[in-house]
């Protein structure tokens, strides 16, 4: 978390062309967040996130830009979609669920962590069991020698071990069936979780392990799961992913404009989707959920929601959820150059996955300037005449312009092929053209 917010800035410009605004907003809202930790007590319960609401047409990079953070922080973090929650009883889930998913996220974080900074006794634990297995104990009563001689044997098999020598060898083993992944539906009641997982620990009374004969590289990997159990403390994990959930989590809700309600609808009643706002209120505001961490208080998570109010406008929604999310941004449409950005300056942009899925197959794919002009320019000129869905056009048209390469690629092996403006005119230009197929096809 002690990141500033140009370092977070700079690692966002990596994946995500422009939108400085949204970063810059993010950015500061990440480092209050550590600011908040270096606080007196006191005056830390009295400082509350300022939840963010971003608002651009899809395909402009809001919900990437709350994947990466959540990648770059390493925190808790859950995205979720306003419109799964409308209508609970029939389709929808309980809003209080986003808030159990969060902590199910932040465990998972946490053991993660815990697992990292054991790993040197948990290898130690696997090594002894499936040593153990190969090369069994002496009996207590055993000679000196035959000690001696034991040792020699045991360092040796594990050397062999260790450099994977014996990974092809099968070995016996007892597995444990562990009870934590039951009853992980967080939409249930924390009370209705704990029932279940009672009966099924009645039902699996005397079964809780199964010998199964597997292979040494195998049970490497099995028996950590045994081997963490044994060697972390779990009670001490849960307490820490319930203090990171509250001081450190991160909820993203994508389409909250799908539970706005159009000034111009009639009548302004849509019981389902305002009951859905009046649900989403006190979590926003700050209430007490219980998850299988104990209860959990959401004053100091960071809310970011995201919409691209075609229809509707953030003032649509009710006045007490609005105030909920004091700092607004909005995202610019993409325009032609900034969609040439996309194909060429991120991270493994999507020209070079393209060209590595392709490398695969002992293809050498290369983009001319012209061609990726081309493409930015007929990406730019649908979305101008159909639906606008930003950079995930770029996408369509891509995989319109190599499909007949992709799909004769083995015919291509070893040879480099230019794609260029041409062949981006061939394939393109009739169907951009024509308005009713670029409706459908791209």
């Amino acid at each position: 978390m002690n990141l500033t917010p140009k370092e977070i800035v700079a690692y966002l410009n990596e994946y995500i062309i422009g939108q400085f605004e949204a970063k810059k907003a993010i950015a500061i809202a990440l480092r209050n967040r550590y600011r908040r930790m270096k606080l007196e007590k006191e005056m830390q319960d009295e400082v509350i996130p300022k939840n963010i609401l971003m608002i651009g047409s899809t395909g402009v990079g809001k919900t990437e830009i709350a994947r990466r953070l959540a990648k770059m922080m390493n925190l808790p973090f859950v995205k979720v979609e306003a419109s799964k929650y409308t209508e609970v009883g029939f389709v929808g889930r309980d809003v209080e669920s986003m808030v159990r998913d969060l902590a199910l996220a932040a465990l998972a974080l946490v053991k993660s962590e815990h697992k990292e900074k054991n790993k040197q006794a948990i290898n130690k634990y696997v090594e002894k069991i499936i040593l153990e297995k190969l090369l069994p104990p002496l009996p207590k009563g055993a000679s000196e020698d035959k000690q001696d001689a034991y040792k020699q044997s045991y360092e040796k098999m594990r050397e062999r071990l260790i450099t994977g020598d014996l990974d092809g060898l099968n070995i016996e083993v007892d597995l444990h069936q562990s009870d934590n992944d039951f009853g992980s539906d967080s939409n249930m009641p924390p009370e209705m979780i704990k029932v279940q997982e009672s009966f099924i620990k009645i039902l699996s009374a005397g079964q809780n392990s199964i010998k199964k004969e597997i292979s040494v590289k195998e049970a490497k990997e099995v028996l950590k799961i045994e081997a963490a159990d044994k060697i972390l403390n779990n009670e001490a994990i849960k307490r820490e992913a319930a203090q990171r959930t509250q001081d450190s989590g991160i909820i993203f809700i994508d389409e909250i404009d799908k539970i706005a309600v159009p000034s111009s609808a009639q009548g302004r009643q849509d019981p389902s989707k305002e009951g859905v706002q009046r649900d989403l209120l006190p979590i926003v505001e700050g209430s007490t959920v219980s998850t299988k961490l104990g209860s959990i208080n959401t004053d100091h998570i960071l809310f970011i929601a995201a919409g691209a109010f075609h229809l509707s406008k953030p003032s649509d929604l009710i006045p007490e959820l609005q105030g909920r999310f004091p700092l607004r941004v909005e995202l610019n449409s993409l325009n032609e150059d900034t969609l040439c950005k996309i194909l060429t300056q991120p991270k493994n942009s999507l020209l070079r996955q393209y060209q590595a899925l392709l490398k695969a197959e002992d293809v050498e794919l290369i983009f001319d300037d012209e061609a990726i002009k081309a493409i930015a320019k007929i990406a730019y000129a649908a979305n101008e005449k159909t639906e606008d869905i930003g950079a995930r056009r770029l996408h369509t048209i891509i995989e319109k312009v190599i499909e007949d390469i992709s799909f004769s690629a083995d015919e291509h092996k070893g040879e480099t092929i230019h794609v260029n403006a041409a062949l981006i005119h061939k394939k393109l230009d009739a169907i951009v053209e024509n308005e009713d197929s670029a409706r459908y096809i791209l």
